[in-house]
C-alpha cells in the first residue's frame, strides 16, 4: 500500500534533511512530498540535494507563501493523481514525531481518517506557554461545542487519510487556511460519514526554526467553525 506524506516547508533548512531521513526510514513504502513555498534559508535546495540519491523525495516549489490550506491542498491532489492509498499530513518542525508515523498506518487500516490527538488521552504538549496550551485546549472544545464533531483534538495537524476520503471531499471548495484548514476537513469528512479515529501522541514544540502561529490564524479559525455548522445545517457542504 503506496503512503505519501505531505510536508509544507518554508524556512525549515534546520529541519528538513533530518526529517526526511527519519520519516523514510519508516517503510520503504512511504514516500514524500515536500512542499516549499519559495523558503529564503534554501530549504528547497537542501530537498533536491537529497533528491539526487531518494526517488522516494518528491518536491514542489510554489512562488511565495501561500498558505498551509492550499499546500495540503495542493498534496492531496497530487496523492490522488498518483494512486496513493494512504496520505499523511505532517509538520517539518520535529513537532510530530516520525516515530508515531506506523500508529498512523496500522489505525488507518480500520479507519477513515487517523487522527494524531494531543487531547485524546490528556494533555500531552510539551514546551508550550501555559497561554497557548489554554488557547489551544479551550479552542478544541469551543469546535466540539458548536459542531458536536466527536474529535478532541480538531486543529491537529498530524493525520493520515485513506485516499477514499479525499475522493469524496471537493478538494476546489475548500474555504480555510492554518488551524482553520484542519478542522474543515475534519469536519467535511464527518458530515460525509467517514469513520474517525483519535490515537494519542506527544506534541512537542520546535527546537528550530520560527512558529507560523499568528492572531489571523486563530481569528479564521473561530469563525470557520461557526460558517461550516451553517453550511451543514443549509445543506451546502458537498
Amino acid at each position: 500500500m503506496k503512503t505519501l506524506i505531505i510536508i509544507p516547508t518554508y524556512n525549515e533548512i534546520d529541519n528538513i534533511e533530518k526529517l526526511l531521513e527519519q520519516v523514510l526510514a519508516k517503510s520503504e513504502t512511504i514516500e514524500v512530498l515536500v512542499i516549499d513555498d519559495n523558503s529564503p534559508d534554501g530549504t528547497a535546495l537542501r530537498v533536491k540535494f537529497m533528491q539526487s540519491s531518494e526517488p522516494r523525495i518528491h518536491l514542489l516549489e510554489r512562488p511565495g507563501k501561500m498558505g498551509l490550506g492550499s499546500a495540503y491542498v495542493t498534496g492531496f491532489k497530487y496523492a490522488l493523481e498518483r494512486d496513493y492509498d494512504y496520505i499523511i499530513e505532517m509538520d517539518a518542525d520535529f513537532s510530530h514525531n516520525p516515530e508515531d508515523i506506523p500508529l498512523l498506518l496500522n489505525a488507518a487500516k480500520k479507519y477513515d481518517l487517523v487522527i494524531g490527538s494531543r487531547y485524546c488521552e490528556g494533555v500531552n504538549i510539551i514546551h508550550w506557554p501555559i497561554k497557548r496550551l489554554l488557547i489551544s485546549y479551550f479552542a478544541s472544545k469551543y469546535v466540539r461545542t458548536i459542531t458536536r464533531m466527536p474529535v478532541k483534538d480538531p486543529t491537529s495537524g498530524f493525520k493520515c487519510f485513506q485516499r477514499k476520503v479525499l475522493e469524496n471531499i471537493d478538494l476546489d471548495k475548500i474555504l480555510s487556511d492554518g488551524y482553520a484548514f484542519q478542522i474543515e476537513m475534519n469536519f467535511r469528512a464527518w458530515v460525509k460519514g467517514f469513520h474517525i479515529k483519535e490515537i494519542p501522541i506527544v506534541f512537542t514544540e520546535r527546537k528550530n526554526g520560527v512558529s507560523k502561529m499568528s492572531r489571523k490564524i486563530v481569528w479564521e479559525a473561530a469563525w470557520m467553525v461557526w460558517r461550516l455548522e451553517f453550511m451543514r445545517i443549509l445543506g451546502l457542504l458537498k
